[in-house]
């Protein structure tokens, strides 16, 4: 194998290969470096890929036991079938590993099986899984290695009961009881699949309402959803330790409001309190590379370390640990080094919560828009007045437009209810090219569809909604 290239990216994740890609079609000699066999990080092997696999096969067996007969579809016996479903998981991301490497190949990229570890600028030294360690030179290096869970002191991951969101995509059956520690995305979205499986789940919050960070009234009409569906939260509440009882986990607990302190046990503990920046043998403090007190590596405005010659993105550095903005950085890297003005715009990233309802948002929050003494205009629309969505029997949420008062220029969007991941877009390209809530308002939408919600959220703005 060549040891020369023009860039080499350690971490295969969605930023990592992206990246490497663009660099490739723009005419650079590129090797990625990947510590595991297969390709593609902690989205496409355990995080967002095998997540949504999952939270699709529960909800269709759900939909088999509460769903089909509204429409008069009538089944009997029912049967969960875990292994099948885990097998349907596995192979999906198998089939999206060898994706990335059909598109290594396409793109001439050299794939390098090892862990990665700078030397210094301009080398890269692998060592193999025999133990061997190879030297690689690179004009330039891009650091790609994502995140990893975060671990409590008192809740060490055994991933069987006590699990990260690793090995809560690989439980062999369903408990009877799990506690979720962690009201955000990961928690909500695992805890669904195995509360609609069977589960009876519990979620903990530290703060005072879970997912914090999102619009108030998106996620408020979610736990009211989840709450139906059975699921329980217990929100200003701090676990404070935890011991195996039986076959059992018990958690110990203090209720921040009124300091009443309890107990409650689980079958199994999934931890979903955060993420942390994954840098482990990978050489920055021996070549000097900063880092922030949360442990992500500083960057300029082109990504560089402090370092020339060593950039870094995704999950290490700041910012929303989503493997979209990931991508959008590597690409922006890539373009940088081809002497292109590659950007990321990260006032139109989206987030996304694969719940039912969803939830999907882009931009400011009502409540950030008032901190920073913006005037606004907002429209809104529900889901319960749209045609689709009453064929559909899905009418929970709303779509919310938020729009400077003076410009009409779309500042942010919140959309919870019936596939909003898939409709946010249209808000995304409207708001990259300065759009305003007139543009949508005035824009065609098909008729029946679930994003003339959209359109209606848009002309509420001026207070010219209509009914469906």
């Amino acid at each position: 194998m060549e040891t020369q290239f023009d860039l080499i990216v350690i971490g295969s994740g969605p930023g990592g290969y992206i990246g490497a890609i663009r660099a490739a079609q723009l005419g650079m000699k590129v090797a990625v470096v990947e510590k595991d066999k297969n390709y593609g990080g902690t989205c496409l092997n355990v995080g967002c890929i095998p997540s949504k696999a999952l939270l699709e096969s529960s909800e269709q067996f759900h939909a088999a036991h509460a769903g089909l007969k509204a429409h008069g579809v009538k089944v009997s016996k029912i049967e969960l079938d875990l292994p099948t479903m885990m097998s349907r998981k596995d192979k999906i991301v198998k089939d999206s590993n060898n994706g990335v490497q059909f598109l290594f190949k396409k793109n001439k990229i050299t794939p390098v099986t090892g862990l990665g570890r700078i030397v210094k600028a301009g080398a890269v030294e692998v060592k193999k899984e025999d133990g061997s360690v190879e030297t690689l030179s690179t004009k330039f290096i891009m650091i790609a290695t994502g995140s990893v869970p975060t671990e409590l002191p008192f809740l060490k991951f055994d991933e069987k009961k006590i699990v990260s969101s690793t090995g809560a995509l690989a439980l062999s059956n369903v408990p009877e009881t799990m506690l979720v520690v962690g009201g955000g995305v990961i928690g909500l979205e695992l805890g669904s699949v195995w509360q609609r499986l069977g589960a009876k789940v519990t979620v903990i919050e530290y703060a005072d309402r879970i997912c914090g960070m999102m619009d108030a009234d998106s996620i408020n009409v979610l736990q009211r959803s989840l709450t139906k569906d059975g699921m329980t939260f217990m929100t200003s509440t701090k676990v404070t330790g935890s011991k195996l009882v039986g076959e059992a986990v018990e958690l110990e607990f203090e209720n921040l409001k009124d300091n009443t302190k309890g107990t409650l046990r689980g079958d199994v503990v999934l931890v979903s309190t955060g993420r942390r920046p994954f840098t482990t043998g990978l050489g920055c403090e021996e070549v000097g590379i900063a880092k922030d007190q949360q442990g992500r590596i500083q960057v300029d405005n082109h990504y560089q370390t402090s370092v020339a010659g060593i950039f870094a993105i995704g999950d290490v550095i700041a910012g929303p640990m989503l493997a979209h903005k990931a991508e959008e950085e590597g690409v922006a890297v890539a373009e940088l080094l081809a002497g292109q003005a590659g950007h990321v715009n990260y006032n139109t990233v989206p987030s996304v919560i694969y719940t039912h309802p969803e939830v999907a948002s882009v931009g400011l929050t009502e409540e950030q828009a008032k901190a920073q003494g913006l005037e606004i205009n907002v429209g809104k629309f529900p889901f319960s007045a749209n045609g689709r969505a009453r064929a559909m029997g899905s009418v929970d949420g709303f779509v919310k437009i938020i729009a400077d008062r003076k410009t009409d220029r779309i500042l942010g969007a919140h959309l919870v209810g019936p596939y909003v991941s898939e409709i946010l877009g249209e808000i995304v390209v409207c708001m990259e090219f300065g759009g305003s809530s007139e543009d949508l308002a005035r824009s065609f939408h098909g008729h029946p569809t679930l994003s003339e919600v959209i359109r209606e959220a848009a002309l509420a703005v001026e207070k010219r909604q209509r009914q469906m």
